[in-house]
């Protein structure tokens, strides 16, 4: 592949500055392509750092273990703690040539472990241990310590974790997404028929609705309430179970997709690439059986190979370049700095609307058993799982390099 790989439907760059960097003209903002020779270098980069970095990967952390937490609390997110999608990530970065890979829990310990071990940069695999947006809670203890991640910044990650915000925020940008509203109990219980704000919101649509907690994994708690009638015992219960605010919004009766989005810079056969946007993969149509209306959490079942349809650009032309377009919307325009998965879902005209999007997509490793979305639509990529990993790395660390180069000292002390 060519250093600067651009995606055949957008035309090549054709303006250079002064410094050597290329700008793509297109009615959308796009990342600036690095200057010429950047790749080679930074390939230097990453196989030096590898060589001398303390590195920690990071794991929700378990309150209920001795010296986790000084007082327990609600998880109002369900927990888990990905500690086992957080050793295939040390296991790939040690095939990539990390000498030094330690695993370590996201708990009140981590910030002694961080000094104690000299960890000169983080991967982030962690939905937090407790309490209310326990997604952005070790990306500040980075921030704070000053060692640089690959993961969203505090601000980011509670947004995309947040579904209610994340929804304000499309449709501040005009990205498509179901019609919603949010409650909590300690306004009184929901009652839609005398509610403004539902009137306004659903006018005209009775039904079906998704009540699902505004902060979740795993599509659990997540309700289909085919009734305005049957809405106030469906956003109570889900209230009890999480003691947050709850999302009501409209059901979308057609296919389910998901699609992956990351950064620019990618591997592929541990040769890094360059693109003049965000780099989107694993476009996948969720398969729903027939009892299924909405896709069965992980937790109960299994994500398997049957239960998801990789799209083509070839294959599906329409539906897969309209999923890269709306990716690379959200990525560009959020300002993201690394990855993530958006769950979309079809209206009854065939229109394509995000319903969520999910801050730390699994990154489990695939096996003959199990897979992860992400992980699906690698291989039509020209990528395997270490790629991924690499290309996550090599993103995030010539990001930080080139763009926040003050938050970096550790790692520019190594290249010296």
């Amino acid at each position: 592949m060519p250093e600067t790989a651009i995606d055949a439907h957008y035309p090549a760059p054709d303006i250079v500055d002064a410094e050597g960097f290329s700008a793509l003209w297109d009615t959308r903002p796009v990342r600036l392509t690095r200057r010429t020779g950047r790749l080679e270098q930074l390939e230097t980069q990453i196989e030096r750092l590898l060589e001398r970095m303390n590195i920690a990967v990071i794991y929700g952390g378990d309150k209920t273990i001795e010296g986790a937490v000084i007082n327990q609390t609600h998880n109002p997110r369900s927990w888990k703690s990905y500690q086992a999608v957080a050793q295939d990530i040390a296991d790939s970065l040690t095939r990539l040539g990390a000498k030094n890979v330690r695993l370590m829990a996201d708990d009140m310990t981590l910030g002694g472990r961080l000094r104690e071990e000299n960890i000169h940069f983080a991967w982030l695999n962690s939905g937090g241990v407790q309490g209310y947006d326990s997604m952005s809670h070790s990306a500040a203890m980075l921030e704070m310590t000053g060692i640089p991640y690959v993961g969203h910044n505090p601000l980011t990650a509670s947004i995309l974790d947040n579904k209610h915000a994340f929804k304000r925020q499309l449709h501040a940008l005009g990205i498509p997404t179901p019609a919603f509203m949010t409650w909590h109990l300690s306004r009184g219980p929901f009652v839609p028929e005398t509610n403004r704000r539902f009137h306004e919101v659903f006018a005209g649509f009775s039904g079906p609705f998704i009540v699902k907690p505004v902060c979740g994994r795993a599509s659990l708690h997540v309700n289909i309430v085919d009734t305005v009638a049957d809405l106030t015992e469906a956003v109570a219960e889900v209230y009890s179970a999480t003691e947050n605010h709850i999302l009501i919004e409209e059901f979308m009766p057609g296919a389910e997709f998901t699609v992956a989005v990351c950064g620019s810079i990618t591997s592929h056969g541990r040769k890094l690439v360059q693109s003049n946007h965000p780099h989107v993969f694993s476009a996948v149509e969720r398969v729903l059986t027939e009892e299924e209306r909405i896709f069965t959490s992980m937790d109960v079942r299994p994500i398997t190979t049957d239960r998801l349809k990789s799209l083509g650009p070839r294959t599906d032309s329409e539906v897969h370049g309209k999923l890269v377009d709306i990716a690379r919307e959200v990525f560009t325009e959020m300002d993201l700095e690394t990855l993530i998965r958006l769950d979309l879902r079809m209206d009854a005209n065939g229109r394509l609307h995000v319903l969520e999007a999910n801050p730390k997509p699994d990154l489990k490793r695939p096996n003959a058993e199990k897979t992860s979305i992400v992980c699906i639509g690698l291989s039509e990529c020209g990528m395997d799982y270490d790629d991924l990993i690499l290309s996550l790395l090599s993103d995030r660390i010539d990001f930080l390099l080139c763009q926040r180069r003050g938050t970096v000292t550790a790692l520019t002390s190594l290249l010296d």
